[in-house]
Order: C-alpha cells, then sequence, then structure tokens
C-alpha cells in the first residue's frame, strides 16, 4: 500500500536523516555553514580578511604561538608566506566558496528551469530555437566559457559569482526539458487540458512542481561543481583578489612550499576543499535515494 501523499516529504526526510552519506555529507555542510557565518567571531585575526602580515614569522608549523605586546597569539595552523595566522584565512574562505556556490546555483535555476520547462512543455519551433541554444552552451567547455567570463566581467568576488552561474545553467535546462517532455504526455496534464485551463497556468502550477525532486539532486552536485570552478579561477589568479582569502588562492600562493617540508600550506586548504566538496556529493546521493518516487511508493 502506498503511502498518502502528505506523509511522503515527511518519509524523505527520515530517509535522509537515516542514509549513512546523508548524515556524513550534512554534517560536513552543517560544519562549513557555521565556519561561514560566524567565522569573524570564530578567528584569532580579526583584522579586515585576516590580511596581518608578519614576515618574521612566515611559514610557521602548525601549533605555533608567538609572543608580542599584546600577549601570546596562537596560530593553531600555523602561518603562511606572508606571517597571515592560516586558521583565519582557512575560516574566512568559507564564507567565498559556500558564497559561490549558493549564487551559481540561484543563477543556474533562474536560467535553466524556465528555458527548459518552455523547451520541453511546448515543444515545435519552441523547443527547437530554445534545445539549439542549450546545445550551443553545452558544446563549450565549462572552465573556458568560466574563464572568459571572468575576463569579460573582471577580476573581483561577485565577477567570479556571475561567471561561475552563467556556465551552468545548462545542465538545468537540459534536466527540465527532459522532466518536461514526459510530464506533457500524462493524463494530469491532459485532463487539466480540458478542463480550459490556460497554459502557463498548467506549467507553473501542475507540471514545474514534479520536477523538484530531480533539481534538488542536481543542485547539490552543482554546489560541488561551483567549488572547484571558483578554485580554479582563484589558482590561476582571476578570481577572487588579494587579500580576500579563498581556498583556491592559499593553494597557489604555497604550492612550491610541498617540496620544503611545509606541505600542510597546501593541503590544509586542499583537504578542506575535498571534505566539502565530498559533502555536497554525498548529501546529492542521499537526496537521490531520499527522494526516489519507486522507493515512497514501497
Amino acid at each position: 500500500m502506498s503511502e498518502a501523499p502528505e506523509d511522503r516529504p515527511i518519509s524523505a526526510w527520515k530517509r535522509l536523516i537515516q542514509h549513512p552519506m546523508g548524515r556524513w555529507g550534512g554534517g560536513i555542510l552543517a560544519v562549513a555553514l557555521m565556519l561561514a557565518l560566524f567565522g569573524p567571531w570564530l578567528v584569532t585575526d580579526t583584522t579586515p580578511h585576516a590580511n596581518s602580515m608578519d614576515v618574521e614569522h612566515a611559514a610557521m608549523p602548525v601549533g605555533s604561538s608567538v609572543s608580542g605586546p599584546d600577549g601570546t597569539v596562537s596560530h593553531w595552523l600555523g602561518t603562511d608566506r606572508y606571517g597571515r595566522d592560516l586558521y583565519s584565512r582557512l575560516v574566512l574562505g568559507t564564507r567565498i566558496s559556500l558564497g559561490v556556490g549558493a549564487v551559481a546555483v540561484a543563477l543556474s535555476l533562474l536560467i535553466g528551469v524556465p528555458i527548459g520547462a518552455l523547451a520541453g512543455y511546448y515543444g515545435g519551433w519552441v523547443d527547437r530555437v530554445l534545445n539549439g541554444a542549450i546545445q550551443v552552451f553545452w558544446s563549450i567547455p565549462t572552465f573556458l566559457m568560466v574563464i572568459a567570463l571572468g575576463f569579460a566581467l573582471g577580476k573581483g568576488v561577485w565577477q567570479v559569482f556571475v561567471a561561475v552561474g552563467l556556465t551552468m545553467w545548462v545542465d538545468v535546462a537540459r534536466l527540465v526539458r527532459g522532466q518536461m517532455l514526459q510530464i506533457r504526455s500524462l493524463e494530469y496534464i491532459d485532463a487539466a487540458r480540458v478542463l480550459g485551463y490556460p497554459s502557463w497556468r498548467i506549467l507553473v502550477v501542475h507540471a514545474l512542481p514534479q520536477t523538484v525532486s530531480a533539481l534538488v539532486v542536481l543542485s547539490a552536485s552543482q554546489f560541488a561543481s561551483a567549488l572547484l570552478l571558483e578554485s580554479g579561477l582563484s589558482f590561476l589568479g582571476i578570481g577572487a583578489q588579494p587579500p580576500i582569502p579563498t581556498w583556491g588562492g592559499m593553494i597557489r600562493d604555497h604550492y612550491p612550499y610541498l617540496l620544503t617540508g611545509q606541505g600542510h600550506l597546501v593541503w590544509i586548504p586542499g583537504v578542506a576543499l575535498a571534505l566539502l566538496v565530498l559533502g555536497f556529493m554525498a548529501l546529492g546521493t542521499a537526496l537521490r535515494d531520499a527522494l526516489d518516487v519507486r522507493r515512497l511508493e514501497r
């Protein structure tokens, strides 16, 4: 016997909580959100962007401390090549990474959902025109497009947000179009047409809600992709500019230190980036299983 419709969201939530990868991914995301929201109160370097330099104490090891006129300052993760506190910059970099992911996913949904919905629902010449545009953007390598938009929009935090977001809508549009091609032929859509409902109401009220589950899963994977794209741009020097701390920028500044016995300057932000990406991918896998219609009907 299938569950009542009003019980399905609760069951899906329970499935997500009980899913091992859901708990693991949700835990990582919770820690990252805490660092992003409360970072300014958690850092030991309270200067703007944690940019207090002390070249005399550059590249100090993990767990170091420095005595000064204001007392002893602890550097829990050591200092970077400019003597800045690595822990403080790592914490503040979380906000940039999550911000890029959030804006990129929002832009991709804002652009991709309407295009995919119109193409899939109406078909005909509308589908041919919009699907042609989708295929053109799909054929361009994502990273090259991000780099091109980065140069066109300029260097800066918001420019990176927009550049990454404008390259990810194609996946959303393709997904929604494919869903719409199936949904528009269902019996309840035909019944709505027979009842005389306008096309826009059928599309917005009756068809689009059926794509939410698939979009949630896709958004989780796109969030992870946005993190990697932003880190790649920062590594190449065309992302957020110094002194704004980013994980990609921290790796770029210190990758020569891998061969000098101070590899922690690279692998600490690298591990943080990998964990956050894996956390979103794990959460996406758990969401896919929790929102699976076949599972919910059992």
